[in-house]
């Protein structure tokens, strides 16, 4: 027969082909989840029952043994008492005849009384009487251990347990025959009133059916155990191959099928226990995985359209950049017309009121002057209009900012709520403040940033016609060496579409006449030039949340237009 040899996985076998495949198998079996776990659990139940089974047993033949020597005391007690009168006559014909007659009954080994010095005076087994006893056998330990004879009631310390020399145990019982005062005052044969005892009666009952009934509970106890042990490991058993093996082997089939590239292999499993949880993870996990290999092959078949489109947006920035150099010529050209017309501007402006301060009553009619006076008003508001229109392009367009030092954030803060504290007062507004117990302090233009800082505070009153709250916070930045101002009003907020437009010249949500759209234009300028960056959060209905970060050693940054900036919001 030839002999091979085969080592995988699971170890090296050696042998004939049909062994080979034996104990690769059975390697195989060793090596999974659920025979450890049927194995633990097996183990487990075997010793556990053994050792319930075990005390259970001895237990139980305690409490038969302790019977039987309750049994065999009232026994020896009633044979006393049947002998008392007996022997207080002392009739030894009759005392003989009751203990032959007692003794032949099925269940008794043997009867004897012995004397004080240990002679059998009676015994049921003949040719002993008038012998005496080796008080240091081991039938006799019980009474003479310690040199005296036992005085104690109990009958458990009265009681020795011995072997035959026929092999089977035996139980021997002894009861004191005490010296009762007839003994001590009969005249047959008196005994001193000193000697308590006069001699003891010794039952004996052979043990040998108790102990085979014990072994035979043993043995059917133990059968029953085992066969309980069986029948539970086999169910357990069962139960881990439906509940642990099976699932497991559908997760590690699942686990092979997705290495070999099979993401569209699902687990079956749909239990709600730890494995269903973990199935269901898997297929998920499978879900993403398919998902992300698809999103790869569909960018890499689209990778010469996303090229081109990437192209196009690359395009787009150049108009953006070349819009943005248009906007800069725009800002110069801004200044100088805003500088030519300020001049005219502020000389109608002038005689405009100067006019209306003339008019007196009586000179023209009523409505002549009302009429006159609503045009001089008209002429002022817009004479006023196009100066504020003025005084804003000549900020826009404003290339340099002041001298930079270093000044307390919260201390700007401060100025410029104090300058808007009336409005908020019109307009039932509460003031929130979060300035912080640290000072904030950084290099900038302080008026500058009062200006950026009025500017918005003011849109948010604005923005709060019936009421609300305006809150201002200021946060350091430790990881960016900066310093983060919040701005936030509880107002009508801004669209969506208009967000990315906000911060652009000449954009404005407000009515016709009521904006420049310059405003949010030198805010963004202001915040740049600082080297520092502005974002807004806003949803209708509820308000917007202004995000200014400012560098805390920034430097003046020249020729930047802020127009470009208009896009870059949240």
């Amino acid at each position: 027969m030839k002999l091979v040899e085969n080592e995988g996985e699971t170890g090296r076998c050696f042998g004939t082909n049909l062994e080979v495949m034996f104990c690769g198998g059975f390697m195989k079996v060793t090596k999974l989840l659920a025979f450890r776990l049927f194995l633990i659990i097996l183990v487990v139940m075997f010793v556990g029952t053994g050792i319930f089974t075990t005390l259970s047993v001895n237990l139980q033949s305690r409490q038969i043994l302790h019977t039987m020597v309750s049994n065999v005391s009232q026994m020896s007690d009633l044979i006393k008492r049947s002998l008392h009168y007996s022997m207080l006559l002392n009739r030894r014909e009759d005392i003989y005849q009751i203990i032959t007659t007692i003794g032949s009954e099925p269940g008794i080994e043997a009867i004897r009384i012995y004397n004080k010095k240990g002679e059998i005076t009676f015994s049921t087994v003949s040719g002993e009487v008038g012998k005496s006893v080796n008080t240091s056998a081991e039938a006799c330990n019980v009474c003479h251990v310690a040199g005296k004879a036992p005085l104690s009631p109990n009958p458990s310390e009265l009681t020795r347990i011995f072997r035959s020399p026929k092999g089977y145990r035996v139980l021997g019982m002894i009861t004191p025959i005490r010296n009762e005062l007839k003994c001590s005052s009969a005249d047959c044969h008196a005994h001193p009133a000193s000697q308590t005892v006069l001699g003891v009666l010794d039952v004996m009952v052979p043990l040998g059916g108790l102990d085979a009934n014990l072994a035979s509970l043993r043995q059917e106890r133990y059968t029953s155990a085992l066969l309980m042990v069986i029948v539970v490991a086999g169910l357990a058993g069962v139960f881990i191959w439906l509940m642990v093996n099976i699932p497991v082997r559908k997760l590690t089939l699942g686990t092979q099928e997705i290495m070999k590239g099979n993401l569209d292999y699902r687990i079956s499993v749909r239990t709600n226990d730890e494995i269903g949880q973990l199935a269901e993870s898997f297929n998920r996990m499978g879900e993403e995985l398919k998902r992300a290999r698809d999103e790869l092959t569909q960018w890499a078949q689209t990778l010469e359209q996303r090229v081109d489109e990437k192209t196009e947006q690359l395009r787009r920035a150049q108009v953006n950049i070349i819009q943005m150099e248009k906007m800069a010529s725009l800002g110069k050209l801004a200044a100088t017309v805003a500088h030519e017309l300020n001049n005219p501007l502020e000389g109608v402006l002038t005689y405009a009121r100067l006019l209306k301060k003339k008019i007196r009553p009586g000179e023209l009619s009523p409505e002549q002057v009302s009429e006159i006076v609503e045009v001089l008003s008209i002429i002022s508001d817009e004479t006023a209009r196009c100066g504020s229109i003025v005084k804003n392009l000549l900020l826009f367009s404003r290339q340099r900012v002041g001298e930079f030092s270093e000044e307390d954030l919260r201390a700007i803060v401060e100025r410029s709520v104090k300058l808007i504290e009336h409005h908020l007062k019109m307009h039932n507004i509460k003031l929130e403040l979060d300035l912080g117990n640290q000072p904030a302090v950084l290099l900038c233009d302080p008026y500058q940033i009062e200006q950026a800082l009025l500017a918005l505070e003011i849109n948010a009153v604005e923005a709060m016609p019936e009421g609300g709250v305006l809150s201002i916070s200021i946060n350091s930045v430790p990881e960016l060496e900066a310093v983060r101002l919040k701005i936030s009003d509880t107002g009508i907020g801004i669209r969506e579409e208009d967000i990315p437009h906000i911060f652009e010249p000449f954009f404005t949500t407000k009515k016709e006449g009521k904006g420049t759209g310059l405003g949010l234009s030198i805010v963004y300028g202001i915040i740049e030039r600082h080297g520092g960056s502005i974002a807004v959060q806003s949803r209708l209905h509820e308000g917007t949340t202004f995000t200014i970060t400012l560098p805390r050693n920034s430097r003046p940054t020249e020729g930047i237009d802020s127009t470009s900036k208009g896009k870059n919001v949240d």
